[in-house]
């Protein structure tokens, strides 16, 4: 006589969370960080500066919720207490559509609700169902890493013989437990067969010893470094010169970092609301690495000298703009890209003149920027197909009017030996260990043909 109660259950989750629910694999702690911020840019304390007592209530929910996220991230739980959590939401883009409950006179409205989910995925779902907030951000996320995971690198797969003849260890035994977490490897140089093998071994063993805490970067990228720790960009960063201790330490505070990252990204709305919507950026390629902590400490000292010299920018006036923040400059410039390099410590009011009159020109690049674009990838499968090369790509340094320049004269020459080549577009010549032919973007008529 029960057989009919689970079409009626799954009938009922299908009203609650959205047709693709279901179906769907669970996030990662990255995953959910990312997927929250809408929520938290609805509910943090320092948009109640003038309401106190809605500012301490959302202070001590936070705090709840952080603890119940971290604990559905732990090893081997088994199930939480029902956690009841009282929020006021401010009217955001997102949660003022018609229909909803009003909002007070005040801009925001209490909402209550008690977690009782098991896992990341429903407990996202169901805050921001709770707070009337859109859901669709989640579906795009997830569709996005099932195609990432379609759409892969050349990996370096070897005959058995070479690794029997060179004493090396095949890297893809080693990673069999780590392959299955949905995690990407990297690395931050290009080094050699060699030393990439040793690496790939030594995470290997890792997850061999200890493979329940390395699950805690389940959905984040792993880059092999100079120093471990995790980047600005939420990049898990392995020192290659650190032992297996430092590494495991680092696999077991990926929560806390997770936390971090979440108040970071809420940093950066914050900035991004004062500043009339322009977007804050961090773009590996052109900033100083820096760890996730060292970013933070950079956004939170620009963020405060804002609060105390409110910039007049009216809502939403510059958005579709973006910025990079700098601790090594001392006057505001545009990049050629279009974002705004901004100094920490500039002045504010000569932050506010320089952005309105250089706002036009900041589009301008930025259309540039992406015609620029598609022009550089149609040369990029241009001189692939001419000369029927394997791999062709650049180094991140780069840039894209830099590979338009060098891809325009490639294609006048006549280079038959490329064909089934790997080349890449870098700043000297060289040859990798893995065979890759590096040639600089502005190489000399005569030496490409040598």
């Amino acid at each position: 006589m029960f057989c009919h109660l689970r079409p009626v259950r799954r009938l009922c989750l299908e009203k609650i969370f959205p047709h693709w629910f279901l179906s769907s694999r669970t996030l990662s702690g990255a995953e959910a960080v990312n997927a929250l911020r809408p929520f938290y840019f609805a509910v943090h304390p320092d948009f109640f500066g003038q309401h106190p007592r809605e500012r301490e209530v959302n202070e001590n929910s936070l705090k709840r919720l952080s603890v119940y996220l971290e604990n559905l991230q732990k090893p081997g739980f088994r199930s939480l207490k029902p956690t009841p959590l009282t929020f006021y939401v401010r009217e955001t883009e997102q949660n003022s559509s018609e229909g909803q409950e009003p909002f007070s006179t005040s801009g925001f409205r209490a909402v209550k609700f008690t977690l009782h989910t098991r896992d990341l995925l429903s407990t996202v779902l169901y805050i921001l169902n709770s707070c009337s907030l859109s859901v669709e951000h989640i579906q795009s996320l997830n569709t996005n890493v099932h195609s990432a995971k379609r759409m892969s690198d050349r990996p370096i797969k070897w005959d058995k013989s070479y690794y029997y003849f060179t004493g090396f260890k095949d890297p893809h035994e080693d990673l069999e437990q780590v392959s299955r977490m949905e995690t990407t490897l990297t690395w931050q140089r290009s080094w050699g067969i060699a030393h990439r093998c040793s690496q790939l071994h030594s995470l290997g063993r890792l997850a061999q010893q200890n493979l329940e805490t390395l699950k805690n970067a389940k959905g984040c990228t792993i880059i092999f470094t100079d120093r471990s720790g995790m980047s600005a960009v939420g990049h898990v960063m392995l020192g290659t010169m650190d032992v297996h201790h430092h590494w495991t330490k680092l696999f077991e505070r990926l929560p806390s970092y997770f936390d971090l990252q979440r108040r970071l990204m809420l940093l950066e709305d914050q900035i991004s609301y004062l500043l009339g919507g322009m977007q804050v950026v961090y773009i590996e390629e052109l900033q100083p690495v820096l760890t996730l902590e060292e970013y933070y400490s950079l956004l939170d000292v620009f963020y405060n000298r804002l609060l105390k010299n409110r910039i007049p920018f009216h809502p939403r006036s510059l958005r579709g703009l973006q910025m990079i923040l700098n601790s090594d400059r001392y006057a505001p410039s545009l990049h050629e890209l279009g974002h705004f390099n901004i100094p920490s410590l500039c002045d504010p009011a000569n932050l506010q003149w320089f952005i309105l009159t250089k706002a036009q020109q900041a589009r301008d690049n930025m259309k540039r920027k992406e015609e620029l674009k598609v022009i550089e990838n149609e040369l990029i499968q241009a001189s692939t197909k001419k000369f029927s090369l394997e791999k062709f790509y650049k180094e991140p340094s780069v840039s894209s009017k830099q590979m338009v320049d060098c891809c325009k004269r490639l294609l006048e020459q006549s280079l038959p030996y490329l064909k089934g080549m790997h080349l890449c577009i870098s700043h000297f010549y060289s040859v990798m260990q893995d065979g890759d032919l590096c040639i600089p973007w502005n190489w000399k008529d005569g030496e490409a043909i040598k």
